[in-house]
């Protein structure tokens, strides 16, 4: 028996060769149709449906091409008079490859196929009507809906009355500029909306989240610099290993009221009580499966890890977008001082020169929500956004296989002249003035936010900061841009001036901050 066992381990050893090389062979030829032959295919495939491209090449895709020609775009700033055509400068490769492809094309992410969809109506089958078959890279599926479905009352319009605290911030800002002090005014405010939305509590309770945040933010800048992938929507940032200093380490569930209980109207405190009732909940159902950690969490359960994912990109996505709009919207006003003018007289005649507006005054500030819209079409937050297609999917017309890539440059859109006119590269509010569906020639050509389910769920925070926030800034100040100001757009993550955005701001002498007696027309 022994003489058999040697002899059997004998065979296996003299096989063992060949079997690790079939192996390698294996894994070898998986590799190989991954980063070749699997690409070729489906770029056929879409070839054959008359969806061209840039042609893959092995394991790097189009990257390379990217780069170039993103590296060559934000290489020169644009040069005075300032055009507000900013599409061939910030997404150079999409400007470059619509005029040969045309505007449905397929590029290459690596092994990955990206099919580039501008055409509105196909817009909103992905994002309305059909969207069911694509998915984003975060929550997906029920987990999602759980999520929104927990954190939608932060956002509720009566509970958005937080936001009124904006224009306290705002003047508390201009008072300390006026003794000298210096201050990253929209961040500041930003930053504090935010942390009373999310936490309940104010700025300087939440700094060191804040300042953790922002080297986040500096570390992924130096990482996109290095690698320089071209951005293309909200991808995630990595979380910060924050611990808060001892006695702070633990919060309570609390009420609207501030006692302890399940009516928080702050998105942490909404997370952890509905976290605490799922864990109730399945303990008083069965003790033994509560104890029991194998197998995937149910979609209802949120985990520590989801609330701070949640506060975290609640956090970026917040602060960072509302920033760089206000940012925006105050270079726009800088450059045409007749909608600056105009902006500043229905403020002065509703909310007068010194009050703190309301969120009843802000609604009725028509001037100024039509400048919000033009600078979030002219320039958007997110420049473009990506869908994945969960299984084989028709697309007007077109058999999009599982697993491709569907970006929607959202900047391009709002920036194609079929949908808004010839004169889409002006700044022109105006347009804005029957609301965000007769805007332009289709109703989902205006998509700064998002469309369908996946709207921004905190829109309605945002534009009502910035709305508090400039109306302040009118009350008191003209402002005009600095002599050293440079356009130059780019895109690293959110859309953002490359140079910063110096702008002079002036103290309005005091009979200018009279309420004039008749408001001049908004718009010819």
């Amino acid at each position: 028996m022994g003489a058999e066992v040697l002899g059997l381990l004998s065979q296996w050893k003299s096989l063992l060769p060949s079997l690790i090389l079939l192996v390698c062979l294996f894994i070898a030829l998986k590799v190989l149709d991954l980063l070749w032959w699997r690409p070729r295919r489906v770029e056929g495939h879409f070839a054959r449906q008359g969806i061209k491209g840039p042609p893959y090449r092995f394991f790097l895709g189009n990257v390379r091409e990217m780069v170039r020609l993103m590296l060559e775009a934000s290489s020169k700033p644009m040069v005075p008079p300032y055009s507000h055509n900013i599409v061939p400068r910030v997404l150079s490769f999409y400007h470059h490859w619509k005029k040969v492809y045309g505007s449905n094309f397929l590029l290459w992410f690596g092994p990955t196929a990206r099919l580039t969809v501008a055409d509105p109506d196909l817009i909103r089958e992905i994002f309305v009507s059909r969207s069911e078959f694509f998915e984003r890279y975060d929550l997906r599926g029920e987990k999602w809906a759980h999520h929104r479905k927990v954190i939608t009352p932060t956002f509720h319009m009566e509970n958005l009355k937080r936001g009124g605290h904006a224009g306290e911030v705002v003047g508390h800002v201009v008072h300390r500029r006026g003794r000298g002090g210096r201050f990253e005014w929209f961040q500041s405010v930003t930053e504090d909306a935010i942390t009373r939305a999310a936490f309940g509590q104010s700025y300087d309770d939440g700094k060191a989240v804040f300042h953790l945040q922002g080297q986040q933010m500096a570390f992924a800048a130096e990482a996109f610099r290095n690698i320089f992938i071209p951005a293309t929507g909200s991808e995630e940032v990595p979380a910060a290993a924050y611990r808060p200093p001892q006695g702070q380490r633990r919060r309570r569930r609390i009420d609207g009221d501030g006692k302890p209980g399940g009516g928080a109207k702050d998105m942490l405190g909404l997370l952890m009580n509905a976290s605490a009732a799922a864990s109730a909940k399945k303990t008083a159902a069965s003790p033994a499966a509560a104890a029991d950690r194998r197998g995937p969490p149910s979609p209802t359960v949120i985990t520590l890890h989801d609330i701070v994912e949640e506060c975290k990109t609640f956090f970026f996505a917040g602060k960072q977008t509302t920033s760089n709009l206000l940012t925006w919207a105050t270079v726009l006003l800088a450059m045409h001082p007749e909608w600056q003018d105009l902006a500043r007289h229905e403020v002065l005649r509703l909310c007068g020169s010194r009050d703190i507006p309301t969120r009843d005054h802000v609604a009725k500030l028509k001037t100024l929500g039509m400048v919000l819209n033009e600078t979030l079409r002219l320039y958007p937050p997110a420049v473009a956004t990506i869908r994945t297609a969960k299984v084989d999917v028709e697309l007007g017309g077109c058999h999009v296989p599982r697993g491709t890539e569907l970006m929607i440059p959202i900047l391009a859109v709002h920036h194609d002249a079929r949908l808004w006119g010839p004169d889409v590269a002006q700044f022109n509010p105006g347009r804005f003035a029957d609301g965000v569906a007769r805007a332009a020639r289709h109703p989902t050509a205006f998509i700064p936010f998002g469309l369908g389910a996946r709207t921004c769920i905190g829109q309605n925070l945002a534009l009502l900061e910035a709305k508090i926030t400039l109306t302040v800034l009118l009350q008191r100040y003209s402002f005009r841009l600095s002599p050293s100001y440079v356009h130059a757009p780019t895109v690293l993550m959110l859309l953002y001036p490359q140079y910063g955005a110096p702008v002079i701001f002036r103290p309005l002498a005091e009979h200018h901050r009279q309420v004039p007696a008749a408001a001049p027309p908004c718009f010819s």
